[in-house]
């Protein structure tokens, strides 16, 4: 056959494939019902922003928008659901860096590939974080701290969600950064670590400034710092702990939605079109950052470099600090 007649027939197939993602993104959604999967149970900011994102999609798309539930095996669960899923826009996950970044480093015969099975459409927002101390602990700064914990060497404990949660590895950063020993105390959750250190059983953790606020309200912790690259605009008077330690760099906190690989680019185009006009809403702006949480809402290659980048960055974090996959 000439080379001619082979180039012309696969130039007419891709026309035809292409065509073929541009008709399934144009009719979309139609066929069925479109359910976002949640790796949490209800409550946590990850679950509060798929709700919201699916309402706005329902509104927009004149849709039926499901929010699905599938906690366990932190976050293996639902992420290998949405993996095995069809390519087709109507099988979503609303993921965090918990589901997508630190299980690599951290998790054995993980059943899922983070890159490869999932198709990137927005990153949605990140908490702002704090470095938070009891209230009685004899510190008031960042450089207070470290001195104190260079006095002490080994007394400061601090709680974190559990084993390689990024709070965990948020304070690893910190003994390595600073130059101190502060000794990990995990818990089976943010609420338990937060309570603790209300009640100085612990004397500080890393947490979201959300989930620290009742008790920074009440006098009965404090805020050191936060882990943003700048002040927290509703906090201008909290420092950056970048001021102090130039070359501590906060791992990723994001939440973001993914579809499973190979979804057709038009549709992906289009999710994220709308999925940002969601997340980007007057009312949903206030919402989000009335609970602490900084909007990203980029674009799908964005959210990809994003990721491919901080699952590189957090396994180098997790090398320094020694922790080895459970």
């Amino acid at each position: 056959m000439p080379i001619s007649r082979v180039i012309t027939g696969l130039v007419a197939a891709l026309a035809v494939a292409g065509s073929a993602g541009h008709a399934a993104a144009q009719a979309w959604p139609t066929a069925k019902p479109i359910t976002i999967v949640v790796p949490v149970p209800p409550g946590p900011a990850v679950d509060f922003i798929a709700r919201m994102v699916a309402e706005k999609l329902r509104q927009s798309l004149g849709q039926t928008v499901v929010v699905e539930n599938r906690s366990g095996a932190s976050g293996a669960i639902a992420s290998t659901m949405v993996a095995r899923a069809a390519p087709d826009g109507y099988t979503l996950i609303a993921a965090t860096s918990g589901t997508h970044v630190s299980p690599v480093h951290l998790i054995k015969n993980l059943p899922y590939d983070p890159i490869k099975d999932f198709t990137p459409i927005m990153a949605a927002a990140e908490p702002v974080t704090g470095l938070v101390v009891n209230s009685a602990l004899p510190v008031k700064s960042v450089p207070e701290l470290i001195a104190y914990a260079k006095t002490n060497p080994g007394k400061l404990t601090y709680g974190s969600s559990g084993v390689g949660s990024v709070f965990h590895v948020m304070g690893e950063l910190l003994n390595h950064s600073a130059g101190i020993e502060t000794r990990h105390v995990p818990y089976r959750g943010v609420a338990l670590a937060m309570q603790d250190v209300i009640a100085g059983h612990i004397p500080m953790m890393f947490v979201s400034v959300s989930s620290a606020a009742g008790a920074l309200q009440d006098g009965k912790a404090r805020l050191l710092a936060v882990l943003e690259p700048q002040r927290y605009a509703k906090m201008p008077d909290v420092p950056s702990m970048s001021e102090f330690i130039p070359t501590f760099r906060k791992p990723s906190t994001w939440f973001g939605f993914l579809g499973p690989a190979n979804m057709p680019p038009e549709l992906v185009g289009r999710l994220n079109a709308e999925m940002v006009k969601a997340i980007t809403a007057p009312d949903a702006r206030a919402k989000l950052e009335g609970s602490d949480l900084a909007i990203i809402a980029g674009t799908p290659e964005q959210f990809a470099k994003l990721l491919k980048d901080d699952i590189e960055n957090f396994g180098a974090t997790v090398k320094a600090a020694g922790i080895t996959p459970q």
